[in-house]
């Protein structure tokens, strides 16, 4: 692969504000210049949010000169982003490659040993993280489309990095989120470690009308985030759904196509997730609990037609910290920790698909305080984003490119 490093550099100075901290987060107070909501165009319902801020709150704009670098355009559709301890970044290619990236745009060759994928539709080789120990044991996990009898399904695996980084050895299966469907849509697909060390997996609904209701079904894996260990067994103390044949490994139910996870400096789990034309969300998630999805939802359907009884709040469901309408396709996220932005520190970075632009929420208790739209002249779609060891936010996008964002 060419290295195609630092082709464009585009720098940004906006304006002014305090960057004083004050509350249980740790957020700023501040998070900048307030300005009108930046999203202007006209919803695609007439639902009302449940309480103010939920969506289109405020703008607000970074005063900080920073700059964003693209370090390479030589990847071919890249899922999932990690850094290495290194600094290097571990990449997943939607066909089903592995690649690691060196911040001076170097891409490696294919990774072998991973398992087939299914890369047709919304498929391929999604999600990735690695193991709180990987200097150590060098083991990676990832999520990825699987052809299964039956159809498709989200499956989780495990592997290790070899000494020479050209192959996974051992690579494992294991979890699978059923029951398989042939559905190509909806796969979820992100991955991550949580504080106690046990694995957190998103899944999708597939999308098509048979399956929707699962993902208010116990006993199914789809429209899920749950919780396993290691070895893709239901993690110790998880939440205990009551109805029959509940699944031990379900963290939270009601998720439509989850496409993003990040985990906050107080170790809480946070989610994006895709709804249909209108009624993308991001949720705070809490064991136990029920996301809506299909039976409330802030979307309508492609048709125009209300979902389902087309209601937006029920008892026992739970509410969106935010959400968008007109959509912005949310996927990959993860929280700000570094402090060479100072008023970005624990804000949450989303890539927009449809958005093309990364989505900078300022949150402040628990609630969204103010939105701004970083890279939106790059006209790309964002995959993913991860935070580097050097402090810099990394992000991929379906274009092949891999942005660096950092101060300037």
């Amino acid at each position: 692969m060419k290295n195609l490093t630092c082709l464009t550099v585009i720098t940004t100075t906006l304006f002014a504000f305090n960057s004083c901290s004050n509350d249980k987060n740790n957020v700023p107070a501040d998070p900048g210049t307030s300005t009108d909501p930046v999203e202007t165009n006209a919803p695609n319902s007439a639902y009302k949010p449940a309480f103010t801020g939920q969506t289109r709150i405020n703008g607000v704009k970074t005063n900080t000169e920073y700059q964003s670098v693209i370090v390479t355009s030589s990847l071919s559709n890249p899922w999932g982003v990690k850094s290495l301890p290194d600094g290097r970044l571990l990449i997943t290619e939607k066909a089903g490659q592995m690649r690691i990236v060196t911040t001076a745009g170097v891409v490696s060759s294919p990774i072998t040993g991973i398992p087939a994928v299914n890369p047709g539709g919304q498929g391929g080789l999604l999600g990735l993280c690695l193991d709180p120990d990987f200097v150590s044991n060098r083991m990676i996990y990832w999520v990825f489309a699987e052809a299964s009898t039956g159809g498709n399904n989200t499956a989780v695996a495990k592997g290790r990095l070899s000494n020479d980084e050209k192959t996974i050895e051992g690579a494992t299966v294991i979890y699978r989120a059923k029951p398989a469907n042939p559905s190509e849509l909806h796969y979820g697909g992100r991955i991550l470690f949580d504080k106690t060390g046990n694995l957190i997996v998103s899944t999708g609904e597939r999308s098509v009308l048979e399956t929707r209701p699962l993902a208010q079904s116990v006993s199914a894996g789809l429209g899920k985030v749950i919780r396993i260990t290691k070895e893709g067994q239901a993690a110790a103390g998880n939440p205990v759904f009551t109805q029959a044949g509940a699944l031990p490994e379900l963290y939270s139910i009601g998720h439509r196509n989850p496409q993003g996870l990040a985990l906050s400096a107080s170790g809480e789990i946070w989610e994006s997730e895709h709804g249909p034309r209108g009624g993308d969300e991001i949720n705070r998630l809490q064991a136990g609990l029920n996301y809506g999805w299909p039976t409330i939802t802030y979307g309508i359907e492609y048709s125009g037609e209300k979902v389902g009884a087309g209601i937006q709040q029920q008892s026992g469901m739970e509410q969106p910290v935010y959400y968008w309408d007109p959509v912005v396709s949310p996927s990959g996220m993860t929280f700000y920790t570094g402090n060479r932005v100072p008023e970005w520190e624990n804000n949450l970075f989303i890539g927009a698909l449809s958005g093309m632009h990364i989505v900078r929420l300022a949150i402040s208790n628990n609630k969204v305080i103010g939105e701004e739209r970083l890279l939106a002249s790059e006209n790309q779609r964002f995959r993913d984003i991860t935070q580097g060891i050097d402090g810099a936010l990394y992000a991929v996008t379906d274009g092949g490119r891999l942005y660096k964002i950092d101060k300037k």
